[in-house]
């Protein structure tokens, strides 16, 4: 089979992928435009529509990552031919440790720590026992389930939603629209882990924040379309003034980098960080993307996207 690659560092993906499949022969796209044409299947991530143009035989595209907004948006996609996405592949242990770090950021307040650092002010606050914290995880696919299983571990008691009822061991599952307003009206630290939909794009604004406790804190590793900036600014208050949100973690954003100009930078109880919560672990991935092909080249049963679902 021929399999082109499109990725940062494509060189080293193509040489471990070539260690994992001896026959097969791979190329970069970086390679000369006639030893691009007519692959068997695509290994890509956010691939210009050019290069999907090129395509006249495709049997199948591997999307190098667990989100597939870009791919399914990319006007050069051609039709009917099957997608297989990376789940999980090692990125949950990664992004769980970030909702970790900031369930704790705002549990343990060192966040107010913070601020009464730059005021020279020294206050103790009184512990909120993590029984008294519960934390909601909206997204229960692969990675939001091993995510809230995680947090739950910690001692958390943990909510999480999905479109579908599902069933998780110390997990309280809601699904659909009341279960969403159910779990919002409870938490006390809301952890956004949805693919990018038609049906989820600004599922997080004004009345969803509205929703929440006050006091509430918001992490997203997820991604940016979930949350209107415009609604959770307003939530989080002006200057030193606390709005009913109290702050929010951010590592995902509508448009990335995230403008110069963004008011999110400046904001006094947003830390953000640049999309860097779950990066794909290589060997993880690779042994994913190998899996993936070999399935596909044998005519095996594969996990696909549903594009009309989004993921």
């Amino acid at each position: 089979m021929r399999v082109l690659l499109h990725i940062d560092d494509a060189e080293t993906w193509r040489e471990a992928l070539t260690e994992r499949l001896p026959d097969a022969e791979i190329v970069t796209s970086d390679a000369p435009a006639e030893a691009r044409r007519d692959v068997d299947y695509l290994a890509v991530w956010k691939p210009p529509a050019e290069l999907l143009r090129e395509q006249t035989r495709l049997k199948g595209i591997v999307n190098l990552g667990a989100g597939v907004d870009a791919l399914l948006g990319n006007p050069g996609l051609p039709e009917g031919v099957p997608i297989v996405k990376l789940r999980d592949a090692g990125m949950s242990d990664l992004i769980g440790d970030y909702v970790r770090y900031g369930v704790l950021h705002f549990q343990r307040d060192f966040d107010r720590y913070r601020r009464q650092q730059a005021r020279r002010e020294w206050r103790e606050h009184t512990v909120t026992d993590k029984g008294d914290w519960p934390v909601g995880v909206l997204g229960l696919g692969a990675i939001g389930a091993r995510v809230a299983e995680t947090v739950a571990a910690d001692g958390f008691p943990v909510h999480g939603w999905s479109r579908s009822p599902k069933s998780l061991e110390a997990i309280t599952c809601h699904h659909g629209d009341d279960g969403l307003v159910a779990l919002l009206g409870r938490v006390r630290t809301l952890v956004l882990l949805l693919p990018d939909t038609r049906e989820t794009r600004h599922l997080i604004d004004a009345e969803a924040l509205g929703a929440l406790p006050e006091g509430a804190s918001l992490i997203n590793p997820g991604r940016g379309t979930l949350i209107d900036e415009q609604a959770l600014l307003e939530a989080l208050g002006e200057g030193e003034r606390e709005g009913r949100l109290r702050g929010a973690l951010l590592d995902a954003f509508a448009e990335e980098p995230l403008p110069a100009d963004s008011p999110l930078w400046s904001h006094p109880r947003i830390w953000i960080t640049p999309h860097m919560a779950g990066p794909t672990p290589l060997s993880a991935a690779l042994d994913q993307v190998a899996e993936a092909l070999r399935a596909f080249e044998a005519g095996e049963p594969v996990a696909t996207v549903d594009p009309d679902a989004g993921y």
